[in-house]
């Protein structure tokens, strides 16, 4: 990696995709569960937490009817045997990742385009297909506060984190996947993505990347 698309861990973001309870154990989408991964998506959330740095839990979310879901989902969605659909407890995410417990999805809000702040560091986001700048403000959100790196967790990589990792680069930012805090996240993948320049680490590597910029902070 060069100085263009070196990670810049002074100014990055986390982005958790889909973290969210039906994709759980026992959910409509196991086929993609993070359960081994889930323990370094929280240490990676944890360390942003920490360090006080931006964090956007990335969400889908299908209105009963099924008028906003994607063609290849709207089927099972008008059918009843849909997922991650608003009013049932498996839209809701994943309790480990959230900064305290009981939290809720504002879901009318975020339908309608805007932040859920969580903290003031720590927002939800609503993303209306697989990739987490398609239609959304995320990219917008992200400047404001001088971002120019986004590290990605989450699940399924095939589909959500693949697609917002490529959107990301497309706009200029710097790219960090988190191998094992990426569900379904193969060594394959993170050999195309070091080809398009996205750096792979580990959740201890990002952890100590974060670690290193609080340390020189104090003591410059």
């Amino acid at each position: 990696m060069d100085r263009y698309t070196r990670p810049d861990f002074a100014h990055a973001a986390l982005l958790s995709i889909d973290v969210q309870r039906d994709v759980l154990d026992g959910g409509p989408l196991s086929f993609a569960s993070p359960r081994s991964q889930l323990p370094n998506m929280a240490h990676v959330v944890g360390a942003f937490r920490t360090g006080r740095r931006p964090i956007v839990h990335v969400v889908r979310l299908y209105r009963p009817d099924g008028t906003n879901a994607d063609l290849c989902r709207r089927g099972a969605v008008e059918r009843g045997e849909g997922a991650l659909v608003v009013g049932t407890a498996g839209c809701e995410l994943v309790g480990d990742l959230l900064p305290a417990s009981g939290l809720e999805l504002n879901t009318h809000a975020l339908l309608a385009g805007r932040f859920q702040h969580l903290t003031c560091n720590e927002t939800v986001m609503y993303k209306p297909r697989w990739g987490a700048f398609y239609g959304t403000r995320l990219l917008e959100h992200l400047r404001v506060t001088g971002v120019t790196t986004v590290v990605v967790i989450g699940c399924n990589f095939p589909n959500c984190p693949r697609a917002t990792i490529v959107e990301a680069s497309e706009r200029d930012l710097r790219v960090v996947a988190v191998a094992d805090a990426i569900s379904r996240f193969s060594n394959r993948d993170a050999v195309e993505a070091g080809e398009i320049d996205v750096a792979v680490m580990t959740s201890d590597e990002v952890v100590r990347g974060l670690g290193a910029v609080e340390m020189n902070a104090t003591t410059s």
